[in-house]
């Protein structure tokens, strides 16, 4: 299968590219600025990289235009924010919801001719467990996933009877760069929270991304991977 994932240098995406890649799998990921970090996954595993900031619609039309039909589209990229709503400010408020909702929309609407053309496709859109529940203070994360909640059910919808299947992968805590600002307190209270008792690792979602990538009769569905914390 050709498959694009974003947000494919490191953290979720970067494992997903690695697990992909094992299958056999035929590979592309775009990133925003690391590109270390994004040489060394695509020497690892054969994947093109691409320097492309999913939030720019232009690019991202660009860029995509000039790969072949995509099987599957991994909606991987996200940034977040913790800290009061009165901390945030509409500049972060904005670039958050352009990376973490637009982006899904700028890289769904540069793949999805290809999936019409072919009557077939696979669509996962990465969310998280504060997009089902809400979180105290990530208003702006929790208001973002949410979102990508909505759109991955209203597009299971619309595409189904076109042979394009939509589903959501909600995680908890997963180890990765975005938790390197929580306070080490909360997060040894995250994981006290969690029925498993551990945080997720990228290799556990990369795992669940390749079980929505084969499950052909799975469509609008929300996995929850986040060890038992939201039930």
């Amino acid at each position: 299968m050709n498959i694009l994932i974003t947000g494919g240098s490191r953290g979720i995406g970067a494992a997903a590219v690695k697990l992909f890649a094992q299958k056999g799998h035929r590979l592309w990921f775009l990133y925003e600025k690391d590109h270390e970090a994004a040489d060394a996954v695509a020497a690892e595993t054969g994947a093109v990289a691409i320097c492309c900031d999913v939030a720019d619609r232009d690019r991202v039309a660009a860029e995509l235009g000039k790969l072949p039909p995509m099987d599957v589209l991994i909606n991987n990229a996200g940034i977040a924010h913790y800290g009061l709503i009165s901390q945030i400010g509409k500049e972060h408020w904005d670039r958050m919801f352009a990376v973490n909702v637009h982006g899904m929309y700028h890289c769904i609407e540069a793949v999805l001719p290809g999936m019409l053309e072919k009557q077939s496709g696979c669509i996962i859109n990465v969310s998280s467990m504060w997009g089902q529940v809400g979180a105290s203070c990530e208003v702006c994360y929790s208001a973002c996933k949410g979102a990508v909640i909505a759109m991955t059910k209203a597009l299971a919808k619309e595409l189904g009877p076109s042979g394009i299947r939509v589903n959501c992968l909600a995680p908890g805590v997963v180890l990765t760069d975005m938790c390197k600002n929580i306070d080490p307190e909360t997060m040894d209270w995250l994981k006290e929270d969690t029925p498993l008792g551990r945080h997720g690792l990228p290799e556990d979602m990369a795992r669940a991304m390749v079980y929505l990538a084969e499950a052909d009769f799975l469509t609008g569905q929300v996995l929850p991977l986040n060890g038992g914390m939201v039930i």
